[in-house]
């Protein structure tokens, strides 16, 4: 009897130890195995065994991570202090690095994003913060990108979310729209008079090189007025009609 004690105990050793050394990988997930402290493989997904005490294995999930930066005090480069904050989406494209050449991918790499948006930023305006949103987070990415893939990271994305300004500089950006808008509706009205004087100058032109024009013009006019409720009509009257008035007056005896 004390045999087959002997041997269950064995064979529950035997079954915990096989149990203990089975692991199960999911398809986005890779298992870096380490062989008594030195790197060995990377395995998965799938069903694997690590012996234990001898190989030890570290998960890492392939799958694009959606990390928040929080919001970044930014002044530009015209001296406009904001608040900037930004999403950026990466994802693990070399287990072995992400685990072997940094302590912890994640950490180390909201800590970059942080530092890049507040680098890249600073190096522009407030007029290119607001209206060049998809050049400026091109530039962040390509500079975050490549400085993760030392680390086996890669940044897919950058998004600047939202930039907050406080409230006078939101008064002042105001007082700049509005200035700007007066200057356009000056700048085509100017131009309006401009394109009316040049054909008022034509259509004179035009009259003095027909004096038929002219007078047929002054009918016109006339009759426009008449349609009006004013009691009184003043009119000019033209010159050559007047001189043949006063030619006839004086051939009179």
């Amino acid at each position: 009897m004390n045999w087959l004690f002997g041997y269950g105990g064995v064979l529950v050793f035997v079954l915990i130890l096989v149990f203990a050394s089975l692991r199960v990988l999911r398809e986005y997930e890779r298992g870096v195995v380490f062989l008594l402290g030195r790197f060995w493989k990377v395995k998965g997904p799938g069903l694997i065994v690590i012996v234990p005490g001898i190989q030890q294995m570290v998960r890492v999930d392939l799958r694009t991570v959606v990390l928040d930066v929080p919001s970044q005090d930014v002044i530009s480069h015209d001296n406009v202090s904001v608040k900037v904050n930004a999403v950026v989406y990466f994802r693990v494209v070399d287990a072995e690095r992400a685990v072997i050449q940094v302590a912890q991918y994640l950490e180390a790499t909201s800590q970059l994003a942080q530092t890049t948006l507040r680098a890249v930023l600073g190096k522009h305006g407030l007029d290119e913060m607001l209206s060049e949103r998809e050049k400026l987070n091109l530039d962040i990415q390509k500079i975050l990108d490549a400085q993760t893939s030392a680390w086996g990271v890669k940044v897919a994305l950058v998004e600047i979310k939202q930039v907050d300004l406080n409230e006078s500089m939101i008064r002042a950006i105001a007082r700049q729209a509005e200035a700007e808008r007066e200057r356009r509706a000056k700048v085509i009205h100017a131009e309006g008079e401009l394109q009316a004087s040049k054909a008022l100058l034509e259509a004179a032109t035009v009259l003095a090189r027909q004096p038929q024009a002219m007078q047929l013009r002054y009918l016109q006019t006339l009759t426009q007025i008449s349609g009006d409720r004013s009691s009184m009509i003043v009119f000019p009257l033209p010159m050559d009609l007047l001189s043949a008035v006063t030619s006839a007056a004086q051939r009179e005896p």
